[in-house]
């Protein structure tokens, strides 16, 4: 197996895992803390807590499939979205893109597989600083879909500026030869 492959079978790996311990971690909510119902709660640490909620929407709760047809869609979409990732993935040559995007799929296949099953997404992270709640609940794919588009982002923004830079740089160090042919 070439570099390459081993660093793509890398970011499918990455993927696996997140998906794996994303299930593990909604059943682990659900059954063994017995967060059955939207708003039981299990407190863990001052600011963080367990709170079970379904999410019938995509990010932030937006675009809510208030339908049996409007979940189909959901599953639809963020599945062609999945593939997109996924080829992406399998097309990258740089470890800095492939792992984020491991990520991100990860994450949208976990979420993908709760959508297809129960119709919403399971959430039950809470995080708080006493009664503020900076972001919604939400869960480990949720996470790693953020993470991974953060990093892709940033790389994006500072990585690709910064070769620009340099390769900007480098042609004006370099000293100006112009070709001379001798003339008879």
């Amino acid at each position: 197996m070439s570099g390459l492959a081993k660093l793509r079978a890398l970011g499918l790996l990455l993927a696996a895992l997140v998906c794996a311990v994303d299930r593990w971690l909604k059943d682990y909510v659900v059954n063994d803390l017995g967060l059955v119902q939207i708003g039981d709660h299990h407190p863990l640490l001052p600011f963080f807590d367990f709170t079970r909620t379904n999410n019938y929407g995509v990010s932030l709760g937006m675009f809510e499939a208030t339908s049996v047809e409007m979940r189909w869609i959901l599953v639809g979409v963020t599945a062609v979205i999945a593939l997109v990732v996924t080829v992406w993935l399998l097309r990258e040559k740089l470890l800095g893109e492939i792992l984020p995007l491991g990520l991100v799929l990860g994450g949208a296949l976990g979420n993908i597989y709760d959508r297809f099953r129960f119709g919403y997404v399971i959430d039950y992270a809470d995080f708080h600083i006493g009664t503020f709640r900076p972001f919604l609940i939400f869960n480990l794919a949720d996470a790693a879909i953020t993470v991974g588009v953060v990093i892709l982002l940033a790389r994006a923004l500072f990585m690709r500026e910064k070769s620009a830079n340099e390769q900007e740089a480098s042609t004006s160090d370099a000293p100006a030869t112009a070709e001379s042919s001798p003339e008879s």
